[in-house]
């Protein structure tokens, strides 16, 4: 198989003045073609780091995509760095690039200086795939046998030109037939579901590969990839394991693509021709915000009322005083109460409610990060205590991830 590093060239990535987002796009395009990429790094503008590192990913890699360090400046040293690394004496200019750093220049109004015109320079040893978007030319090395395609840092020159280096690798390279199927799960963490699917996953062919890709927010991403020869049945293998995957995971698993829970919630309402509405107390309405930011969502969802203090929950959602007074407002009493007080003044279908302490003060009787989740129904209320302990803006998200599966659970018990 095909095999390639992603490596970005900067001071500033490392710094943590800009974030990189090339790699991931390079990496995503390169996976798509049936290239593997085994490894992305960044390194800094300096002479030996540069040769030295791209030399050991040469040396384990077939292709080695860099980005970054061909500006006009000083600084900009990759070019010399490549020279040296390739074994070139000398450089020759392109003159396609050349014209294209003076239409660019001219367009903006700008001089035309030496050390743009130097942009057009490159090794003898480099062939040119043109940047049109920009001054640099994308250089391209063989290297031993291995090829090392150099791009512009600039995030829309690197990208623009990433089509024609793909296809470039295409026509060049054997290319391999990589399949990928996600499973998004919520309610266990990493640790528990690897150990859950450890005796499957351990008996897997060795062509496949389990990731587990975990999210506070979103639940444990599971990705299930075959990286194959394109042979007549592997499709059908990796659905034969991913059926055996979803069958030990049950309810936790909420989507078969990349996924929100909000989302996905959303798609089964509007396949039930469901509604829901919204109690809220320590999450602020950020359920409501969950909900509404999905296109469409009008559908189903009703609205909600942001109950944060006693007095609203009494007089609004007909919370009883006597209920708060006996149990207090972190209880599950109060939180099926509000439940039940949201679906009856909205009208909807099911409900769900949270009231809690997301922190840093608590009550002086529960711990800081205790919420309780209540839903509502057609079975019935019911609820559920939580505890999770972060700072106050990741316990609120982390009480609306964790009531909208909640609500979830409910509806598919409900059906």
């Amino acid at each position: 198989m095909t095999k390639a590093a992603v490596c970005t060239i900067g001071d500033e990535i490392l710094i943590g003045q800009i974030v990189d987002t090339n790699s991931s796009a390079i990496a995503s395009a390169l996976e798509a073609a049936g290239v593997r990429v085994t490894r992305m790094v960044s390194i800094s503008d300096k002479r030996d780091d540069i040769i030295g590192s791209l030399r050991k990913l040469l040396s384990e890699n077939d292709i080695v995509i860099t980005t970054g360090g061909l500006g006009p400046t000083k600084d900009d040293i990759t070019k010399d760095a490549l020279a040296e690394l390739s074994g070139s004496t000398r450089y020759i200019e392109n003159a396609e690039q050349k014209e294209i750093v003076c239409e660019i220049l001219h367009s903006r109004g700008l001089d035309i200086l030496d050390n743009n015109l130097a942009q057009a320079m490159v090794p003898e040893t480099a062939r040119v795939i043109l940047n049109r978007l920009g001054t640099a030319p994308i250089m391209v090395f063989r290297i031993g046998e291995s090829v090392l395609y150099s791009l512009p840092g600039v995030p829309h020159e690197a990208l623009g030109a990433l089509p024609e280096v793909i296809e470039d690798i295409k026509a060049g390279f054997p290319l391999s037939h990589i399949l990928h199927r996600t499973v998004m799960t919520f309610g266990m963490a990493e640790s528990a579901l690897s150990k859950l699917l450890e005796p499957w996953e351990d008996a897997l062919p060795e062509d496949m590969h389990l990731a587990y890709l975990p999210s506070m927010l979103t639940g444990v991403r599971l990705r299930l990839s075959l990286y194959g020869s394109g042979a007549e049945g592997e499709s059908e293998r990796l659905e034969n394991e991913l059926t055996k995957l979803k069958g030990l995971l049950g309810d936790m698993m909420y989507s078969e693509q990349d996924d929100t829970l909000e989302n996905a919630l959303g798609k089964l309402l509007l396949r039930l021709g469901k509604t829901v509405s919204a109690a809220e107390s320590c999450t602020g309405g950020e359920i409501a915000h969950l909900f509404t930011s999905v296109s469409g969502s009008s559908a189903y969802f009703l609205g909600s009322v942001t109950s944060y203090a006693v007095s609203v929950k009494e007089k609004v959602l007909g919370v009883p005083s006597e209920v708060i007074e006996k149990h207090g407002v972190v209880s599950a009493e109060v939180a099926e109460a509000m439940a039940i007080g949201v679906r009856k003044l909205l009208g909807s279908d099911f409900s769900v409610a949270t009231t809690g302490l997301s922190g840093p003060s608590g009550d002086g009787i529960n711990p800081v990060g205790t919420v309780w989740i209540a839903v509502d129904g057609p079975l019935g209320p019911r609820s559920r205590r939580f505890n999770y302990h972060n700072d106050r803006k990741r316990n609120i998200e982390r009480f609306s991830s964790a009531a909208l599966n909640f609500l979830r659970l409910y509806i598919i018990s409900a059906l």
